[in-house]
């Protein structure tokens, strides 16, 4: 009866945190299909659409650590609500302005919806706590978070793209911000708190630490972005900084009873391939969408490739992309128990990689485009569910805020470094191919193949995470011990 009833709780509160990867699934499709009708609002090239994309993505590496570690404190709930007002006063600002930067500044700070997914797995993870089958409770848990979040993000596209077409840019903007506003309160009343916060002290000087690192490294990697940045010795010493800094972080955790990031967890042979495959897929499920997009928008008459679709057919495209990732989602728990996690993340990594392969040779038909989509969404859904769920099987009990976090940073700071590359590739060369504000072919390609063969990488990596890891078999030994 008790394990029914703590079922039962553990539902309601899973019900409720699917609102919320819902509203965080519109925000990630709502924008995508007009992207260039942001870009002309604005007076920006196609290209400088990735800025929008790096920016949010650097404050993403930023506040995912600090709020995963204070949510393992102070409460997942409570971090949370946070981070879900901090969203919404940022995505209130969009349709009120027409200034590059005020927006740049706005949809930066947008990024804090990005802690909501880890803190959701690290709020599961601790609420089921009591339960057998921990790993398995989780990783079901997180496939219907991510199922709710790729379900939004159709819907966001589609709506999107749809009122695009129809309505004044102010009001379409206006419509996600007042999503948030609901979201927040949703979270308010729907969502307990989880369960004995571990408290301890936050480690500011960690944070300093690592904050000046990404700083420093994404800035730079901006800076390279600039006309004449990538022959100019300052950015490439900027982002040699950041990454120098690193070095006294670590120095100070390792010797901090109470670290911001155990980065030993990094030596962990089940974590350690697990945080590198997050930063290889954050390079196609992040740095790729902008020009994603754009290709498709890209006129085929004008400059001899693209799709040239409206902004309706654009979002069609990712809504069938989305369909995949729900079905990846929904059926890595099945296939990982007729498998094993680990081999199912491997393939699910193989289906990345070859579907942005696929588009070297088919990318010239609408239906050529939404097959490959289909195959990268399929590995997508099943990586975006698995990756936080794994994390958090393998951590350390007081570390499980931190470990789901670190999975999103890591993966932020690779769609960081890709957006970074794929806006000066598609920059490189567009200028003399025709007068416009299309990206180059070239860059393009740049981008298929990179996305393609960093997420092959994943799976080789992948091959050396040990066979038995995120599974329930933690947990059985774990029974053995008593509950204090």
């Amino acid at each position: 009866m008790t394990r029914t009833r703590t079922l039962g709780t553990l539902a309601a509160v899973v019900g409720f945190l699917a609102f919320v990867e819902f509203t965080s699934g519109v925000l990630q499709g709502y924008y995508t299909p007009m992207l260039s009708d942001i870009a002309r609002h604005l007076g920006i090239h196609d290209a400088d659409v990735n800025w929008l994309e790096g920016t949010q993505l650097m404050l993403s590496a930023l506040v995912v650590p600090a709020f995963a570690k204070l949510g393992d404190m102070v409460g997942h709930k409570r971090m949370l609500l946070i981070s879900t007002a901090l969203t919404a006063a940022a995505a209130l600002v969009l349709p009120f302005t027409d200034s590059f930067a005020l927006f740049l500044i706005g949809w930066t700070l947008m990024g804090f919806y990005v802690v909501w997914l880890p803190l959701e797995i690290a709020l599961i993870w601790s609420r089921s706590r009591h339960l057998e089958g921990r790993a398995s409770i989780t990783a079901k848990a997180a496939g219907l978070l991510v199922a709710a979040l790729e379900g939004g993000a159709i819907i966001g596209a589609l709506a999107g793209g749809a009122l695009i077409d129809v309505l004044p840019l102010t009001v379409v903007l206006l419509i996600p911000a007042l999503l948030i506003v609901v979201c927040f309160f949703v979270i308010l009343f729907g969502v307990t708190e989880s369960p004995e916060p571990v408290g301890g002290v936050f480690d500011t000087v960690g944070v300093i630490l690592i904050s000046l690192a990404l700083i420093c490294f994404t800035g730079g990697l901006s800076l390279l972005r600039l006309e004449g940045g990538l022959v100019n010795p300052l950015s490439w010493g900027v982002v040699l900084l950041g990454i120098l800094l690193v070095v006294p972080f670590v120095l100070w955790e390792l010797r901090n009873d109470d670290p911001l990031i155990d980065v030993r967890m990094f030596r962990s042979p089940a974590l350690g391939p697990v945080f590198l495959t997050a930063g290889l897929f954050g390079v196609s499920v992040l740095g790729a969408q902008a020009p994603l997009s754009t290709f498709a928008r890209t006129d085929p008459e004008m400059y001899g490739y693209g799709l040239g679709t409206t902004g309706f057919a654009t979002s069609l495209i990712i809504g069938i992309y989305l369909i995949g990732m729900i079905v990846g989602a929904l059926l890595f728990p099945v296939i990982a128990r007729a498998l094993t996690p680990r081999v199912t993340l491997m393939g699910a990594s193989v289906l990345v990689g070859v579907g942005f392969l696929l588009f070297l040779p088919f990318h010239h038909a609408y239906a050529q485009v939404i097959t490959n989509m289909v195959v990268v969404g399929l590995g997508s859904g099943a990586l975006v569910a698995a990756l936080p769920a794994a994390a958090a099987s393998a951590a350390p009990a007081t570390q499980t805020g931190v470990a789901t976090g670190l999975t999103n940073s890591v993966k932020t700071v690779g769609g960081a470094i890709a957006s970074c590359v794929f806006g000066i590739a598609l920059l490189n060369g567009a200028a003399g191919a025709v007068e416009g504000t299309a990206g180059s072919f070239a860059g393009y390609v740049t981008v298929w193949v990179v996305c393609g063969v960093t997420a092959l990488i994943a799976a080789v990596l992948l091959v050396f995470v040990p066979k038995t890891a995120f599974t329930d078999r933690a947990d059985a030994e774990a029974a053995v011990e008593p509950v204090l």
